[in-house]
C-alpha cells in the first residue's frame, strides 16, 4: 500500500475544517497512519518547502505556514498520492472542481486549506520529515470490504 503526506494548513485549522477533511479521506477508504497538531517553526517550514526556496512566494509561504497550528497526517491506500490530489483539487481554488476540498472550501490560492504530496517520492520525504518516529502500523477490520 502507498502512503502520502497531507497537511491541513493554518486556515483550515482556524476555520474548523479538520473533521470534514479527515472524513473525506476516511469515506474514500484510506487509512490514517499518523496524525499530529503542531506549531511549525521557521527552520522546519523552510526545510519542508526547500524545493520552492527559489520561488518569489517562498517567504510568504513560510510566514503563512508558521502563522498558526497545522494538522499533519499520513494516509495509506491504493494510489493514495494520485487520488489524494484529486480529493484536494487544484492548487488554485478558483480552478478546483466542485466536490474537491479546495473547490468546496477555499477561495484564494494563498488560503487553499490543505497540502498534499505530489508524488510517491515527495510523500516519502515529507513523511520522513514530519513523522521521524514512523507512522503507526495497523490495518482496519474494514480492509476486505474496501480492497479486493
Amino acid at each position: 500500500m502507498e502512503q502520502t503526506f497531507i497537511m491541513i494548513k493554518p486556515d483550515g485549522v482556524q476555520r474548523g475544517l479538520v473533521g470534514e477533511i479527515i472524513g473525506r479521506f476516511e469515506k474514500k477508504g484510506f487509512y490514517m497512519k499518523g496524525l499530529k497538531l503542531i506549531n511549525v517553526d521557521r527552520a522546519f517550514a523552510e526545510k519542508h518547502y526547500a524545493d520552492l526556496s527559489a520561488k518569489p512566494f517562498f517567504n510568504g509561504l513560510v510566514e503563512y505556514i508558521i502563522s498558526g497550528p497545522v494538522v499533519a497526517m499520513v494516509w495509506e491506500g491504493k494510489n493514495v498520492v494520485t487520488t489524494g490530489r484529486k480529493i484536494i483539487g487544484a492548487t488554485n481554488p478558483a480552478e478546483s472542481a466542485p466536490g474537491t476540498i479546495r473547490g468546496d472550501l477555499a477561495i484564494d490560492i494563498g488560503r487553499n486549506v490543505i497540502h498534499g504530496s505530489d508524488s510517491v517520492e515527495s510523500a516519502r520525504k515529507e513523511i520522513a520529515l514530519w513523522f521521524p518516529e514512523c507512522p503507526v502500523n495497523w490495518e482496519s477490520s474494514l480492509h476486505p470490504w474496501i480492497y479486493e
